[in-house]
């Protein structure tokens, strides 16, 4: 199916991820992937334009006689794809056709150049999915065909022959171009299914409007819509338009895919919701380098010395209950946390006692990268983390004093917790087979781009 390879490989990045039920990334297939996909398609090409040539009937002796021919090489010399404006892709395939006709005595072989010219329509359907149509296709001889073994053959056969050749190739190449269009759009129908984000959320995608042609690329606006068990996740301020500027991200790059502030806002209200964030941090009492027990503690506040004599496990709840916020500037991504931190030890009885509570922020450096078809993300502290005392049971706290220890007990324990879920990433949209390769992640002011190239594996 080289022409459903070609431009499902084409159409493969036209549904990417937003955050809201608006037009939140902007997906450009630029110049550069229309020879990647003409040259993985020459040779499911060649292979799809083999149409079986029906018998010919030759009028011999009275009666007609059938004479079986049968094409035994296509060999595709050109395979040109180029961006119609204001309408979709165009395809220029030069060929030569040899076909081998069994005739008596001596079979007869015929070499046949054959240029197809093909328009293909990227429309939306009527399920917002990306939809391909031939519009146009002609298949043109300008050649003469060359025979081997025609010696002693009647030109008044060789004729007949060619013209049934001809009349043949007209009617069926352009029908195996159009039934493997219509093998694609039911391809491309199954990208609107929800893909799973984790284990109890998806994103859904689908498109917004009828794709934009330019000369230099298709461009779409589409939407996604995240789900947490089943219920759809909505900002609480509406999203505005997404307009992704012309020249952004790296030049040459096959695909170019502008991911607006919106999925960022999403994707983090998702894990707050979903209860990801939360963590608990735990120490084992007997171990030496724990500083995790009411011994280390009550160093520094008295009335937890007081209250537990003997050395006691204590435990971070860390809690979520604001939502992060993102922040793309030129350069620069940043996450802002607002964590509930409660200090709990363990009382006699083995039940956990809430000794004080912490208001932390946390501003976080993030890192974005491409591993496969996923965005991936990690995170870094920045600057200080700030914290102001929420309630205490166990008299004055004085911060300065608790800073450092709650800084060295929170600090890792959340990075680590924050890059394994950041790690996981967010598949962007892919056909079977499809990976994005050697990606580049530019961040702009309200925005992301990812560059990349495309590699289809059969």
């Amino acid at each position: 199916m080289a022409w459903a390879h070609g431009l499902g490989l084409l159409l493969a990045l036209l549904l990417p991820v937003v955050g809201t039920s608006l037009p939140g990334t902007v997906v450009r297939l630029n110049k550069a992937v229309l020879g990647y996909v003409s040259e993985i398609g020459r040779a499911p090409l060649q292979q799809a334009l083999k149409v079986t040539v029906p018998y010919f009937l030759d009028w011999n002796g009275g009666v007609h006689q059938p004479t079986r021919i049968q094409i035994s090489n296509v060999r595709v010399s050109q395979f040109d794809l180029k961006f119609i404006a204001n309408f979709g892709v165009r395809m220029l395939v030069a060929a030569n056709f040899t076909f081998k006709v069994f005739r008596i005595p001596e079979p007869l072989e015929l070499t046949l150049p054959v240029v197809l010219l093909a328009d293909a329509r990227v429309a939306q359907g009527s399920i917002r999915t990306p939809v391909v149509s031939i519009s146009a296709c002609f298949p043109l001889f300008n050649a003469a065909p060359v025979f081997e073994g025609s010696a002693g053959v009647a030109p008044g056969l060789l004729v007949p022959v060619q013209k049934h050749i001809k009349a043949v190739l007209q009617n069926k190449l352009c029908l195996s171009i159009s039934n493997l269009v219509q093998g694609l759009n039911v391809h491309l129908g199954t990208l609107i299914g929800l893909t799973p984000v984790g284990p109890e959320s998806q994103i859904h995608y689908s498109m917004v409007n009828a794709p934009t042609v330019t000369e230099d690329y298709i461009s779409l606006d589409v939407c996604a819509i995240l789900f947490l068990l089943g219920k759809p996740i909505v900002l609480p301020v509406e999203a505005t338009h997404f307009v992704l500027p012309t020249h952004v991200g790296a030049a040459g790059a096959m695909a170019t895919v502008g991911l607006s502030q919106d999925l960022f806002d999403s994707a983090l209200l998702l894990l707050q919701k979903a209860g990801a964030l939360n963590l608990d941090i735990t120490g084992q009492l007997k171990s030496e380098d724990n500083l995790l027990n009411t011994s280390v503690l009550g160093q520094l506040i008295p009335e937890v010395a007081r209250q537990f004599p003997e050395p006691m496990p204590v435990a971070l709840k860390v809690r979520l209950g604001a939502t992060p916020v993102a922040t793309l500037h030129t350069n620069n991504a940043t996450i802002r946390l607002q964590p509930f931190v409660e200090v709990q030890a363990v009382a006699s009885n083995s039940a956990f006692r809430s000794l004080f509570s912490f208001n932390v922020v946390v501003n976080l450096s993030l890192q974005l990268s491409m591993s496969n078809v996923k965005l991936q993300g990690t995170t870094s502290v920045l600057g200080d983390i700030q914290l102001t005392v929420a309630s205490s049971n166990v008299g004055f706290i004085d911060t300065n004093q608790v800073h450092p220890l709650v800084d060295t007990l929170f600090q890792k324990p959340l990075l680590d917790h924050l890059n394994a879920l950041l790690g996981m990433g967010i598949a962007l949209p892919k056909v079977v087979n499809l990976r994005y390769v050697n990606s580049e992640v530019f961040v702009y002011e309200g925005y992301v781009v990812v560059s990349s190239g495309l590699l289809y594996q059969r």
